[in-house]
């Protein structure tokens, strides 16, 4: 990379990361709180629901918001023909919503599912006003900004949820909290952004970047769709408790893992499909965004996994115990879901939407046999055939990436390999350190985590693995007592 290129990428990076882990972090708190107040049949309700509000989001977005970013030579009659067509299609799911709230209802027998659809719809009317801010942002590299927006938005509707749910309102507190979520992000995002839109608009515009959104749109639908079908299953086939215990297990587990996903992938996008005319350099960014997320991904999920009995029995209390065995499951399936975005990210900055369609429907075809497969041994059964999809599903990732760029999957494999042992070695001392007598699940859950960042940073500086030593001279050259970056070397 040149040197103007690696400044804004580590300056994105680092912004992202904030407006990433902060919001997940105050949604996190959120939702520790109302997990405490609310019962899981109540959370389980609205997971019922994600599934259409997932899928009025992605038409809403109908993949031009990804042609923006990718299109070079962006003009003011793309992004107002792209706004116009934004709201007509948020206007147009909120209405749909609102009129098949019945019918969702009874397809759950759950009456009570009619008004919180169409309460819930006004989420995505209300997001379609803030779509274009968010692209150019994006395309900027202007995380800065989002990472403002993200903080006040999460934290203004926690708390108006959190008293909601205080008040006795149930399972309305969660749609309050959304709903006014999309609002004061909407309003941020104008606040903030210098774009207003003209009165010009163009059916041309909508149809020459229709030819790559359209793809990036079905591929979409498939993913939210299959991403959600879990959901589906379970709130038909079994109870609203189990579907809480299910969701709040994801929740938790997505935490780190969405985090990471989504800090990848909207800073690589840009930058990859700024450097997309040379090949050379866009592998060696590969290469290099492959192991820093090895190095911290591959930790922080293995760690999960081994500290998630005390760490939902102190968060979440007793009620929440029966989800953590899908907590443990959960964490192996978002083991590698940031290196499916890295290689998913590579087909995108590339121009090659068809590929990534083609990608996605195998993999919809395969998680239809997973379910078809698993459904009838429960809820865990199901979780354990995610986990194999998951490893199938990093093989065809990486497949064209292999081809595109000569990076094939046995390298990626060799260049994230120590970061996954070294992972492993640090999981089984936790998982052991929890085995020994403490007084209270607080002072376990402390040492466990103590103990894990420990030995596996200590593991990482012994053996001098390069992303390890990268990030440490990076974060050693920023002290003040280090003047010219050799401390700590």
């Amino acid at each position: 990379m040149t040197d103007s290129l690696r400044s804004k990428t580590l300056h994105a990076i680092f912004w992202s990361f904030l407006e990433s882990a902060g919001q997940q972090g105050v949604r996190f708190v959120t939702g520790i709180v109302l997990a405490r107040v609310l019962f899981p049949e109540q959370f389980g309700l609205i997971g019922m629901l994600m599934i259409f509000m997932a899928v009025a989001q992605s038409f809403l977005d109908s993949g031009f918001g990804a042609a923006l970013i990718q299109k070079r030579d962006v003009t003011q009659l793309d992004i107002c023909s792209v706004f116009y067509f934004n709201i007509f299609v948020g206007l147009t799911a909120t209405g749909l919503l609102y009129l098949v709230a019945p019918w969702i209802a009874a397809f759950y027998n759950q009456p009570i599912l009619t008004p919180l659809t169409r309460a819930l719809s006004l989420c995505i009317m209300i997001n379609s006003y803030g779509l274009i801010q968010t692209v150019i942002f994006t395309k900027q590299l202007n995380f800065k900004i989002q990472t403002k927006v993200g903080l006040i938005a999460g934290t203004l509707s926690g708390i108006i949820g959190i008293a909601v749910a205080a008040g006795g309102f149930g399972v309305w507190s969660l749609v309050v909290q959304q709903v006014s979520s999309a609002l004061f992000r909407t309003i941020c995002l104008w606040f903030f952004s210098s774009w207003r839109p003209a009165m010009i608009f163009s059916f041309g515009v909508i149809r020459k970047m229709f030819g790559f959104g359209s793809r990036l749109l079905f591929s979409d639908l498939l993913n939210r769709i299959f991403d959600n079908i879990y959901l589906v299953v379970i709130g038909k086939l079994f109870s609203a408790t189990d579907l809480g215990f299910f969701t709040r297990a994801d929740t938790i587990q997505r935490l780190p893992s969405n985090t990471l996903g989504v800090l990848v992938g909207r800073v690589t996008f840009p930058v990859f499909s700024s450097i997309q005319d040379d090949p050379t350099r866009l592998k060696r960014g590969v290469k290099k965004a492959l192991a820093v997320l090895a190095l911290v991904s591959f930790p922080m999920m293995i760690g999960l996994a081994a500290v998630a009995r005390p760490l939902v029995l102190v968060i979440l209390t007793e009620k929440w115990a029966p989800c953590i065995p899908y907590l443990q499951l959960f964490c192996v399936v978002g083991l590698l879901y940031p290196l499916h975005v890295i290689n998913l990210n590579v087909l995108t900055a590339l121009g090659r939407s068809d590929l990534f369609l083609r990608l996605e429907i195998i993999k919809k075809a395969l998680i239809i046999i997973n379910i078809a497969v698993t459904w009838r041994w429960g809820i865990s059964a199901m979780i354990y055939g995610m986990i194999v999809m998951s490893i199938i599903s990093y093989y065809l990732n990486s497949y064209y990436t292999g081809i595109l760029i000569g990076y094939s999957i046995w390298e990626q494999i060799r260049d994230t390999f120590s970061y996954l042992i070294l992972a492993i070695l640090m999981g089984i001392v936790l998982y052991a350190a929890g085995l020994l007598p403490f007084r209270n699940q607080w002072i376990m859950l402390l040492v466990q985590i103590t103990i894990g960042i420990v030995i596996y940073v200590c593991m990482c500086r012994l053996l001098r693995l390069t992303a390890f030593m990268e990030l440490w001279q990076m974060v050693w050259s920023r002290m003040p007592f280090s003047r010219d970056g050799t401390v700590g070397q």
